[in-house]
């Protein structure tokens, strides 16, 4: 039994060196051993280990510690000398002491710490700092929506055709990231024509699209139809393409700097790239603070060179746009192909910061160079600097398209998929002009399009600019009419309206007249193809309505809801939902799929506003 005795407090004091070792540094900030005599220490309870052991001498150094607390709070404790640490003295102990010397101390120790960790204040944690977020610097242009009109006052509406997808990349974005758009980013039209229709094409290229028009109920309001207008351009067949020469205007500007943007964009045109035939042309120039070429024309049958030059881009500088711009129609000169494609692409989040940066001066340099026969389009890449106002308007006036690409999907789609329509054009500046019957039709609303409405006289004027239509390219607008005898938002005039008296209204039985104006691609002078729109074009019911049509009319209803647009105010997210599932048809990339899961998006963030 004496053994045993003997053993625990040894094994105690075992078990305590590494923690009295630890106290010491504690004393010795706080309060510091005097020469000899030891100072009382503020104490509190015992700790449960040392009032567990099982020893009589443990239990006295607890009594003697308690008194040493009683005598601490009594009487003011004098400034202690420095002395030795409690690892010195134990070491200068004699040989022969007990372990009872080291399990006092060690017992001792452990009430201090404890006690100087309860006395201690308890601080709370400091709040993260809130982060502001940055800035979105895009500058988009604002527009408002197209009014109804009334067809006694102006029965005639006109627009620019519209090929561009960059609104339905940026709003897809914006949903994926738990945002609802800016309703200006919504441009209508490009959101339904993002998508591919299987509209009924030409017969051959001499006429280089065919146009079809169908009036349907509107699912959004019973009393009101719906004329569609589905243009399909010629695919023109591989061996039929022209000759291209591409030139590569690339924004390595410091903005560019970003996963989404110049890593993006370099991965972007290796896949063009690789679709290119041995005989095309590739030129490479990038602009950030000056302008330089990176690739003289290299015949594409050289891939390996062209890809080594774009893999070699880096970003950095201020944005020289100009000077870029008037070096890229340089190359494009020097390497011009008589009858071919002859187009330069320009990639860029839209920072012009330095030199010609107004959107007009950019406009007329662009128009300059498209009567020489160059054109140009716009790929835009990121966020936070992203200049839609400016890619819109030099793609619109450079007869080329705007894309955004956000994803490196949405690359593969714009220019590997649709690589045809991006490049090669079929027909440009395509305008559309629709006169209505007002002894059909009272009112009409035309749906998107807004940054595309013509004058009437423009129609027929050769000079005026318009969209321009890419092989394969389907194009499609939607009017929402009120058939003649229901209900009107605005009142008819008292003077002018056809009767039996004054001659009446040819043609009566019609809806519409559709005219269709394009230019050949190396031509000048237009040409005229007209519809008119009857009876015969009638659809009993929106569900007998094919599934391309009841899709595009879908995606028609989710842009008004994005924008926010009284005509939808009574129908949800959920009739979109279904409309556009129960026509979603054959999807064999995807692209309607992903379109139903931004409708469910877009309902789970309006619900929280």
């Amino acid at each position: 039994m004496q053994k045993k005795l003997i053993a625990v407090p040894a094994l105690a004091g075992l078990v305590a060196l590494p923690i009295a070792g630890y106290t010491a540094l504690h004393l010795l900030q706080e309060q510091p051993f005097a020469t000899g005599r030891q100072q009382p220490q503020p104490v509190a309870d015992a700790s449960d280990e040392v009032a567990s052991a099982p020893h009589a001498e443990t239990t006295a150094v607890l009594e003697r510690a308690a008194e040493q607390t009683e005598a601490a709070d009594a009487e003011p404790q004098p400034q202690p000398a420095p002395s030795a640490t409690t690892s010195e003295r134990l070491l200068a102990a004699p040989s022969g002491a007990p372990a009872k010397a080291l399990a006092e101390h060690s017992a001792v120790a452990q009430l201090n710490h404890r006690t100087t960790m309860q006395r201690a204040p308890v601080v709370p944690p400091m709040p993260e700092p809130l982060v502001s977020p940055e800035p979105n610097r895009d500058r988009i242009g604002n527009f408002d929506s197209n009014p109804v009109r009334s067809v006694a006052e102006h029965p005639v509406s006109t627009f620019s055709v519209d090929v561009d997808t960059a609104s339905y990349a940026y709003v897809r974005r914006s949903l994926k990231e738990g945002v609802l758009p800016q309703a200006d980013t919504v441009r209508v039209e490009e959101m339904v024509n993002y998508f591919p229709y299987d509209w009924k094409g030409p017969e051959s290229a001499a006429t280089p699209f065919n146009a079809d028009v169908s009036v349907m109920p509107a699912p959004w309001n019973s009393a009101h139809r719906l004329m569609h207008v589905a243009i399909k351009g010629y695919d023109v067949q591989p061996a039929e393409k022209p000759k291209a020469n591409l030139v590569f205007l690339i924004d390595v500007s410091g903005s560019m700097n970003e996963p989404d943007k110049l890593p993006l964009l370099q991965s972007a045109f290796r896949m063009l790239v690789n679709r290119l035939e041995a005989d095309d042309t590739v030129s490479i120039v990038t602009y950030a603070g000056e302008a330089g070429t990176v690739l003289e024309p290299t015949k594409a049958s050289d891939k390996a060179k062209i890809l080594a030059a774009i893999d070699t881009l880096q970003a950095g500088g201020s944005t020289a746009g100009e000077a870029g711009i008037r070096e890229a129609y340089r190359l494009a000169k020097q390497s011009f192909v008589e009858g071919g494609v002859n187009r330069v692409m320009l990639a860029t989040d839209g920072d012009f910061n330095v030199g010609q940066s107004d959107d007009s001066e950019l406009k007329r340099l662009v128009e300059g160079e498209r009567k020489a026969g160059i054109f140009l389009s716009v790929l835009g890449f990121g966020r936070g600097n992203l200049n839609d106002s400016m890619m819109q308007t030099i793609a619109q006036n450079g007869n080329g398209t705007a894309a955004y690409i956000d994803t490196l999907a949405e690359a593969e789609k714009v220019l590997v998929q649709e690589s045809a329509s991006t490049l090669f054009p079929i027909a440009k500046d395509v305008k559309i002009q629709v006169e209505f019957n007002p002894q059909k039709v009272s009112e009409y609303r035309l749906i998107g399009y807004e940054t595309r409405a013509l004058a009437r006289e423009d129609f027929n004027n050769d000079r005026v600019d318009a969209g321009d239509i890419g092989s394969g390219h389907s194009v499609t607008a939607i009017y929402e009419i009120t058939p003649k005898g229901a209900a009107q938002r605005i009142d008819d005039l008292r003077y002018g309206e056809a009767s039996t008296d004054n001659g009446g209204v040819a043609n009566a039985d019609e809806y519409a007249f559709v005219k269709i104006r394009y230019k050949l691609p190396d031509q000048d002078v237009s040409k005229l193809i007209t519809r008119p729109v009857t009876a015969a074009d009638e659809i009993a019911s929106f569900d007998s309505a094919s599934e391309d049509q009841r899709f595009s009319v879908a995606v028609a209803a989710f842009g008004q809801k994005m924008r926010d647009e009284g005509e939808l105010d009574g129908f949800g997210y959920d009739r979109i939902s279904q409309m556009a599932a129960a026509a979603r048809g054959d999807d064999p990339f995807g692209y309607r799929s992903e379109f139903l899961s931004l409708i469910r998006l877009a309902e789970a963030l309006s619900a929280g506003n």
